[in-house]
């Protein structure tokens, strides 16, 4: 269970893959990218990985808004039209034959060779779709483990709620935590709030309330995170965005962590400490019961 980890390859039924890069369809083999650009040299891209059903990719123009803001933010200003449209992603789904995948959408700064590009430095975007790996059954019937990640965040990281390229802390915490047989590593800030995953947000429940730390922890603005407050606010559910400590994770009665792949993932146990009654919860079960038939509707509908 522990050492579970999605696999993000580029083949589909054993055809090799089509890849997306600067406005073309290209085989994988084939894509190249600049020695110079600045995501190879300094990590100085964005990334968002998508879920895509039935051939649709679930919010994607969610996904797409969230980098431009970062983009605006940290890289350079883009427009919606700088970016693929829909039906170019529907047609790397169709090319490498997949209605189910796994789809990541990168953009980096491009070549850092001064004059290159008549002194207009050339955006870097790529989309690659690969299988959809799942998580087994068996995690969301009987729940995961998770560590507590022994790197800190802080307000003054100006990568901070950012999926940003330079990923590589969030990898090793990650790494350290699958090397203990959990499913994530849960940071905390500086100054010992409650943050987020590795790869998810974290939300509590006590008492009937569900509980995530807000934007400004500060934490990714996550689409699953996004939609789990869409369910919380129409189903009546009473929810809070608010500080936690590590006093409110390990009394929760339920933790649940939330990506676009995992959705929504039930913890029973933090370290070696049980969560609630270390089975899975009703809001756990309620909540991802929902979110399915969300991503159901969306996705499937023609």
């Amino acid at each position: 269970m522990g050492n579970y980890s999605p696999d993000p390859g580029g083949r589909a039924n054993g055809v090799t893959a089509t890849v997306y890069l600067n406005g073309v369809f290209v085989p994988a083999e084939e894509a190249r990218v600049s020695v110079y650009d600045g995501g190879w040299l300094h990590g100085a891209g964005l990334f968002e990985t998508m879920r895509a059903e039935g051939g649709r990719i679930f919010r994607l123009e969610s996904h797409v808004e969230r980098l431009r803001r970062s983009a605006g933010a940290i890289l350079t200003p883009m427009e919606r039209s700088d970016l693929p449209h829909e039906e170019a992603f529907r047609e790397l789904l169709d090319r490498n034959g997949l209605k189910e995948a796994r789809v990541r959408l990168t953009v980096s700064s491009g070549s850092m060779l001064e004059g290159e590009e008549g002194d207009v430095r050339r955006l870097t975007i790529c989309v690659t779709a690969a299988p959809l790996s799942a998580y087994p059954a068996e995690l969301y019937d009987c729940g995961v483990q998770a560590a507590v990640c022994d790197f800190r965040q802080s307000t003054s990281d100006p990568l901070a709620g950012h999926k940003t390229t330079a990923h590589l802390p969030r990898l090793i915490g990650l790494r350290h935590a699958r090397q203990r047989r959990c499913l994530e590593a849960i940071w905390f800030t500086t100054r010992n709030q409650l943050a987020e995953g590795s790869i998810s947000n974290v939300f509590v429940v006590r008492d009937g309330v569900l509980k995530t730390p807000p934007l400004d922890t500060p934490v990714l603005p996550g689409i699953a995170r996004e939609l789990v407050l869409e369910i919380t606010s129409k189903c009546g559910i009473e929810c809070e965005q608010c500080p936690l400590s590590i006093d409110d994770l390990l009394d929760a009665d339920e933790v649940l962590l939330t990506n676009a792949i995992m959705q929504v993932m039930p913890v029973i146990r933090v370290e070696r400490h049980d969560i609630g009654d270390g089975r899975v919860g009703p809001m756990a079960k309620r909540l991802r019961e929902e979110y399915r038939r969300r991503v159901r509707e969306e996705c499937c509908r023609e």
